[in-house]
């Protein structure tokens, strides 16, 4: 790792059997959750937050060289993002959002997209760890500040409405062991 005018940069290196780091310069720092990322969701925005630190652990682990702990963080990565597509989507469907099945096309890109990075992360390419740190920063802010803006009115009026006893809260305590939304 070199520094530049500030910034952090990869500068590819081999080294002992089954670690590499990626080829090319990188900044591969840390991202950081800002309040204009909130979408005023609590539950979606500690979601957002958990991804964030995925993303940080795959700079971590991309640091190290280690392509078995890269792959990890990668899978968690992956499982993480499914898991929370999937709860968001059924906020959405609750709270009745109008273009919930066009959200849900976008969610299904973004992972078949996250997919194709593993696999070619798995089949040698280590520089897929450059481009998946690029897309995810990009992705994800564009993501939350757009589309998910979106349909915050229509949740947030459905769980001003909602008792503790009922859909959301059994959800959270089912998924994430939280009743606040």
């Amino acid at each position: 790792m070199s520094d530049i005018g500030g910034r952090s940069f990869f500068v590819a290196t081999e080294t002992a059997a089954g670690t590499n780091k990626p080829t090319g310069d990188l900044n591969m720092d840390h991202l950081e959750w800002t309040k204009d990322l909130n979408t005023g969701v609590n539950v979606i925005d500690k979601q957002h937050r958990r991804i964030v630190d995925y993303i940080n652990q795959l700079v971590d682990a991309t640091e190290t060289g280690d392509n078995e702990s890269i792959s990890d963080v990668f899978d968690g990565l992956i499982d993480y993002t499914i898991t929370h597509f999937t709860f968001e989507e059924g906020l959405q469907e609750k709270a009745g959002y109008e273009f919930r099945s066009a959200h849900q096309r976008v969610h299904k890109v973004f992972i078949k997209k996250l997919g194709e990075y593993k696999k070619d992360f798995d089949d040698g390419n280590v520089d897929a760890v450059i481009q998946v740190n690029r897309m995810l920063r990009n992705w994800l802010i564009n993501h939350i500040k757009n589309d998910d803006a979106d349909y915050v009115p229509a949740v947030q009026k459905m769980l001003g409405t909602e008792k503790k006893s009922g859909w959301l809260s059994r959800s959270l305590g089912k998924f994430f062991g939280g009743s606040d939304a």
